[in-house]
């Protein structure tokens, strides 16, 4: 049991390191946001379709309302995502990523109005931690600042990405994290089906390698393996360790892209790490 629980954690933060990787692609992947999402998306949808078929995993939807369930939270994924991209595209990959470490804060404050858990001490604490760690991190505030403006689209971001984990929750355990995930790829791809008629893609062949990056390794990859811990773990909890992100994320920066972190990410980064640690040992127990 014990053996079990530690590779779930494992798989849990492993998914979280493949994740991690949208902060860098996401801010110099040199195309227009809502084109590197469609891409994303549509590349994603066809190497999860493939996986789906060489597992023969059932992609059937069962009921019409599963069905609603699945365009809402796919329409949250896709506003997620935008949002996010544009906060690291206005801020840098620290603060873009830091902002969006809001979720597990929001997740673990709104769980209570999805499921029967009564809301738990224990995540108002963390949460505190959190937003305190998020507060050194923070720049001098001024809403003349591009930074500022991207913290708050990180912000939004981060509601809407507690919402879609929200949404899909009560379906883990009836459908496959794979087929979840097509279907949520389906989704954003439909939706910015527009963006094909009015964006800008003359850079889009010297960008494709680092399309097919973010589309396979953080979405198919990362993203299917964050869906499937949902089975594992409640979506607060799952939430809360995969803070760790943020600490991935400026690591992969400071070694790809020499942006280099100030002492108060440091400072704030080890106060969100703290929560990644007292939620690893609290959903041990």
């Amino acid at each position: 049991m014990e053996n079990s629980h530690n590779n779930n954690l494992l798989l849990l933060l492993l998914a979280t390191l493949f994740i991690s990787t949208s902060g860098v692609l996401g801010k110099y992947i040199a195309l227009p946001t809502e084109v590197i999402i469609l891409c994303r998306a549509s590349f994603a949808t066809v190497f999860i379709y493939i996986f789906c078929r060489i597992k023969k995993v059932d992609l059937k939807i069962k009921s019409k309302k599963d069905f609603c369930s699945f365009v809402v939270s796919g329409v949250f994924m896709g506003a997620h995502w935008i949002t996010y991209f544009i906060a690291l595209k206005l801020s840098n990959v620290a603060l873009g990523m830091l902002s969006l470490f809001t979720f597990p804060v929001i997740t673990a404050l709104l769980e209570p109005l999805f499921t029967k858990q009564k809301l738990n001490p224990i995540h108002i604490f963390l949460a505190v931690l959190v937003l305190t760690g998020m507060y050194i991190l923070v720049p001098d505030l001024s809403l003349e600042n591009d930074h500022l403006k991207g913290i708050l689209f990180g912000i939004s971001s981060a509601f809407c990405y507690s919402l879609r984990n929200l949404t899909l929750k009560k379906h883990v355990k009836k459908y496959n994290g794979s087929m979840l995930m097509l279907h949520q790829m389906i989704i954003v791809s439909v939706l910015l089906i527009p963006v094909l008629f009015f964006s800008d893609f003359s850079n889009f062949e010297s960008q494709l390698p680092l399309l097919v990056l973010v589309a396979l390794l953080t979405t198919a990859i990362g993203h299917t393996m964050m869906v499937h811990s949902l089975k594992h773990f409640s979506v607060a909890t799952a939430s809360i360790i995969s803070s760790v992100q943020p600490i991935f994320g400026i690591i992969i920066a400071f070694i790809f892209v020499n942006e280099i972190p100030s002492f108060n990410t440091f400072i704030g980064g080890s106060l969100i790490l703290l929560t990644v640690v007292i939620e690893s040992i609290r959903s041990k127990k």
